[in-house]
C-alpha cells in the first residue's frame, strides 16, 4: 500500500520589517476587535512604527515600468497579517477591487490617489463614493464591506507603501477578493 502524502505550506521568508512595528502590529491584532477596530489599532501601530522607503533596496524602489510592484516583508506566522511594500511609478494603478479582509496603507514616499466606489443597479454597475490624497506620512485603514477602491501614483516622482492585511499573503497569494469590470455610472 502506498504511503499517504500531504501537502505542506512552505514557510514564509523571513520578516524584512523591523521588530518594533510587527510587534505594534501583532498587539493590535491580537485584541481581537472587529475588522473596523482591528484596522484603526493597526493604523495607530503603523503610524507610530512606520519605517522609512528605505525599508526597500534601491532596485525595489525603482519600481518596474509594466506596472506597480509588491514586496512581501513579513508574513505572521499563525497566519493573521502580512505586510506588504508597493512601489508605484507615476501613473500606475491598481484595477477597481475590493479585499477579503481589513487593510491598512501608510505612505511611506510619493502620494496614493485612492477612488472610493459602491455597486448600484443591483451589483451591475459602480458609482464613484469618494477620493482620498494619501501623502507620504499618512496612513488610512478600511474593512469590508464596502472597501472598493482603485488606487494610483497621482505624482510625478515614485510612491513606496507598505500595506498590512488580515491575512497570509502567503497562503492567499493575494489580499483581492474580486477585481471589478463594471461600468461606472456617475
Amino acid at each position: 500500500m502506498p504511503a499517504a502524502t500531504h501537502a505542506t505550506t512552505p514557510p514564509a521568508p523571513p520578516s524584512r520589517c523591523p521588530a518594533g512595528l510587527t510587534a505594534a502590529i501583532r498587539q493590535a491584532v491580537r485584541a481581537h476587535s472587529d475588522w473596523g477596530q482591528t484596522a484603526q489599532l493597526v493604523a495607530g501601530a503603523l503610524g507610530r512604527e512606520r519605517p522609512g522607503p528605505e525599508i526597500l533596496t534601491a532596485a525595489e524602489r525603482a519600481g518596474h515600468p509594466g506596472g506597480y510592484q509588491t514586496h512581501l516583508m513579513h508574513a505572521e506566522p499563525d497566519g493573521s497579517f502580512s505586510i506588504v511594500a508597493v512601489v508605484w511609478r507615476p501613473g500606475q494603478l491598481t484595477p477597481v477591487h475590493d479585499h477579503v479582509t481589513w487593510c491598512v496603507a501608510g505612505v511611506l514616499q510619493g502620494a496614493e490617489d485612492e477612488e472610493l466606489f459602491a455597486l448600484v443597479g443591483g451589483g451591475t454597475a459602480l458609482r464613484p463614493a469618494g477620493r482620498a490624497l494619501t501623502r507620504a506620512g499618512s496612513v488610512t485603514g478600511f474593512a469590508p464591506p464596502g472597501d472598493i477602491h482603485r488606487v494610483r501614483n497621482p505624482g510625478p516622482g515614485m510612491t513606496v507603501s507598505l500595506h498590512v492585511y488580515g491575512a497570509d499573503i502567503t497562503r492567499l497569494g493575494s489580499s483581492v477578493r474580486r477585481v471589478y469590470e463594471l461600468p461606472v455610472r456617475a
